[in-house]
């Protein structure tokens, strides 16, 4: 995997979202933000977060969607249940996925991060394809980006968010991904 100058991985699904806007001038991409998603909670497949991240009606009457409908919110990637990579945003846009959030002092996460989105929820042990894809992503962002630490949206939203969730395995990501311990929450 390759980053292009225009922001998108050369090789992967790409579905632009139309929830992004510019990033600050001179902010670099510093921090990859892991996310944990599933609409409804729980249930995976189905495309109802392909089509909240492309702003498209969410076709169900699960009384959750209820609570998303309208929303508009993106993440640069999203990885499905069989490792499939999505990209949404372009790694040089701002998508917008952590909301309310801060990491060592600054606030507003998105202006300089990268937002990874795997599906699955709290409850739910990720499958072996989603760390080996998110591993490819991460070992790619870091040769294009000027990434130094990658935390959970539970990290930067203290007390408003629990994704990834305390199923994901941090130290098994590590490993695959060969990141230094001072990287990691």
């Amino acid at each position: 995997m390759i980053i292009g100058a225009d922001g998108w991985v050369g090789g992967l699904r790409r579905l632009p979202s139309p929830h992004f806007d510019r990033r600050p001038d001179g902010v670099p991409v510093e921090l990859l933000v892991v996310h944990n998603i599933s609409l409804p909670p729980g249930h995976f497949g189905g495309g109802l977060i392909e089509r909240l991240f492309l702003g498209r009606p969410l076709e169900s009457d699960h009384v959750f969607i209820e609570q998303v409908r309208g929303l508009r919110a993106s993440a640069h990637f999203v990885i499905d249940r069989t490792g499939q990579i999505t990209q949404f945003v372009s790694c040089d846009e701002r998508a917008w996925h952590a909301g309310v959030s801060v990491f060592e002092g600054r606030a507003g996460c998105n202006d300089f991060s990268i937002g990874v989105e795997l599906e699955g929820c709290d409850f739910t042990a990720f499958e072996a394809g989603q760390y080996a894809a998110l591993a490819r992503l991460t070992r790619c962002l870091r040769a294009a980006l000027p990434l130094r630490a990658v935390r959970g949206h539970s990290h930067v939203a203290v007390g408003r968010k629990t994704d990834p969730g305390p199923l994901f395995d941090w130290h098994r990501f590590a490993r695959q991904t060969g990141l230094p311990g001072h990287w990691l929450p």
